[in-house]
């Protein structure tokens, strides 16, 4: 039977087999504007690459419509965002990207922390979400991102990375306090987006970045005291509109699948197979049939720094044993990085095409 794609993106994320295997892209800049011209197509004509890609994913959010909260300086380079996270340019060999910076919470208190100036719910546009779901009525619509309900990467932008993991080692205030007002403001959002869609979102994506490329960033304890939570608010509220939950986590992240999976995730995102324990073999065994998998093609690895070939035979190998018994979305683990060749990226969804037939 073949499927739309809204039908193939659930069925795979219910661990059920579809008609292929699901396809997502996501890009920096620089690629995605080659990858635009290869196609023939305007800078701005992200649908038009989306469909050329054969993507069976769309994403809605609302705009950001309110004030200006935090100051610009540009005698350093540096703009703000509405939650007050700091970004300066960075130029590379292949391109350029934003970096957090400054960290303007790092040596506060509660008191500090409470009078932060943070986005109202009242102030995203939720008018065109409904027009949004009806376009796309027939792919895979999701709210949220791996930003949504994060707590170590969200509060280190503002707080640093440093004080961030000890403000959760050691139970400090003003970290929690952090953590808990941002998600107040972001479960709102989502529920007043959701209701705006009319029944038009198939999914909710969260995420947590829990680990590095060898070992845990943190330990199960610290998890279920301050992280647990917070998830279980998001993934609740998914629940209560009758939405499955993907989980974006980076690096060795599998520890917390079992814990995701009792709390009611269905999917996890990312899979860096090069990180401890995701290699896709370990992933699909050990999980299988309990969770679905979103990812697995590293933008570390072929894709970036391979042959054409390479990158045929890591897509293959990574579709044959994804694949079987369903659950798989086919994605790249990040964002493809500006210093991944044309023809390798063009590769990795030519054999989406070729091997993904289900």
């Amino acid at each position: 039977m073949v499927m739309d794609s809204g039908e193939r993106v659930l069925t795979a994320l219910h661990c059920g087999v579809p008609d292929r295997v699901p396809v997502n892209y996501f890009a920096n800049p620089g690629i995605d504007g080659r990858l635009k011209r290869h196609f023939g197509l305007e800078a701005s004509d992200n649908e038009g690459l989306l469909l050329a890609l054969g993507v069976d994913f769309r994403r809605v959010e609302p705009p950001y419509r309110g004030p200006k909260l935090h100051p610009d300086y540009p005698e350093r380079g540096v703009i703000s965002d509405c939650w007050g996270n700091r970004m300066r340019k960075v130029e590379h060999g292949s391109g350029c990207y934003w970096d957090f910076c400054e960290f303007p919470l790092a040596e506060t208190g509660p008191e500090e922390v409470a009078a932060w100036p943070m986005p109202s719910p009242d102030d995203f546009d939720y008018s065109g979400i409904a027009e949004q779901c009806r376009r796309w009525r027939s792919f895979a619509v999701c709210v949220g991102d791996p930003g949504t309900a994060d707590v170590i990467n969200s509060s280190g932008r503002v707080r640093g990375m440093e004080q961030t993991l000890i403000d959760f080692a050691l139970d400090e205030p003003a970290g929690t306090l952090l953590a808990e007002r941002r998600a107040e403001i972001q479960l709102e959002v989502l529920r007043r987006t959701i209701e705006a869609a009319k029944g038009g979102i198939d999914f909710l994506w969260m995420g947590e970045d829990l680990g590095t490329q060898i070992a845990p960033l943190i330990s199960m304890e610290t998890f279920r005291r301050h992280l647990k939570p917070l998830h279980q608010r998001f993934i609740d509220l998914a629940a209560s509109f009758g939405l499955p939950v993907m989980a974006h986590c980076c690096g060795s992240s599998s520890w917390v699948f079992d814990e995701w999976i009792g709390m009611g995730v269905k999917a996890v995102d990312t899979l860096q197979p090069e990180a401890a324990n995701m290699a896709p073999e370990y992933l699909k065994r050990r999980f299988g049939g309990r969770l679905a998998f979103h990812g697995c093609i590293s933008t570390a690895g072929a894709l970036s720094f391979g042959s054409v070939e390479e990158v045929r035979k890591v897509c293959r190998d990574t579709l044959d044993i994804m694949m079987p018994g369903g659950g798989y979305c086919f994605a790249p683990t990040h964002l493809i990085q500006d210093n991944s060749p044309l023809e390798n990226v063009l590769e990795m969804y030519r054999c989406a095409r070729e091997f993904g037939r289900c």
